[in-house]
């Protein structure tokens, strides 16, 4: 997938020093993924890097005999990356601030549509 055009990034968290982000055509990856997967990257509490996601439903879907099997475990890793950026900026506010992050402080949940993607407290 070609590059995205210089000065589209726009994540303004601490995303980068957890994660590589790959380059390429963010529209396009996000087109060629199932929908149930972009459903689920709609949801995610911060901007999933739809290249990222391309990349890893290719993997996820040679390693598990089932596009279904597949879909799910991807959507699992999802769950479990977005648990451990919500942890990592939450140490980094109480670090920056010496408070716990409004979010969690209120104890709010990310939201979701009912009866899509992941529906448990992500909270930590």
């Amino acid at each position: 997938m070609p590059a995205a055009p210089a000065g589209a990034e726009n994540d303004g968290t601490l995303r980068a020093e957890l994660w590589r982000r790959f380059n390429g055509d963010d529209w396009a990856a996000y087109d060629a993924l199932p929908a149930r997967l972009r459903r689920r990257l709609q949801q995610h509490a911060y901007d999933p890097w739809a290249v990222n996601a391309w990349m890893l439903w290719r993997r996820y879907r040679r390693l598990h005999p089932t596009a279904e099997r597949a879909e799910q475990a991807l959507i699992r890793y999802f769950d479990h990356c977005e648990r451990l950026e919500r942890a990592a900026f939450a140490a980094a506010y109480a670090r920056d601030f010496g408070l716990r992050l409004p979010h969690d402080a209120a104890g709010a949940t990310v939201l979701r549509d009912a009866g899509q993607g992941a529906s448990h407290r992500t909270a930590t």
